[in-house]
């Protein structure tokens, strides 16, 4: 599976949000759109990203920034993710993974010695074109919205 890379064109996906509804990538036709992946709702490392942005989302959205937060998690732990933290953007619950693989973004991974598959933690920054503009494969959890504004 090949990691979608800057200059490609967005896939056109649909899955559902921690409430349910239906969210597909041409309901930011027009916008620029951050689609974050992580790798489980409410463990360390994720939590921090999405507080990180959470407490940053004013400046992403000043900047013309939506953002839509990605797992394989269930709509049921993506909602209780959302209010536990108080995320003010949705988080897609693909179950299915077609989200995920759309974008490239699963496979093999290396934790204290073993390999297994699974989300890698990835961040695409999509200009109003639905054009990649930018690809962060090293995501920094504890500043995460601040290596996002950075190129901007």
């Amino acid at each position: 599976m090949k990691t979608l890379q800057v200059g490609d064109k967005a896939p056109n996906f649909n899955a559902i949000d921690q409430d349910g509804n239906t969210i597909t990538f041409s309901d930011f036709k027009g916008k620029k759109l951050i689609v974050f992946f992580y790798p489980k709702a409410s463990t360390p490392g994720c939590t921090m990203e999405v507080c990180n942005l959470r407490d940053n989302y004013t400046l992403l959205q000043e900047k013309g920034y939506a953002l839509l937060g990605v797992s394989a998690d269930s709509p049921k732990r993506q909602k209780n993710f959302k209010e536990k933290y108080h995320l003010p953007f949705p988080l897609l619950a693909d179950e299915n993974k077609e989200v995920i693989n759309a974008f490239g973004v699963w496979g093999p991974k290396k934790f204290m010695g073993r390999t297994y598959d699974g989300i890698h933690r990835t961040t695409f920054v999509i200009n109003e074109n639905g054009i990649i503009e930018r690809v962060i494969s090293k995501v920094k959890t504890k500043d995460h919205a601040a290596q996002i504004l950075a190129e901007d």
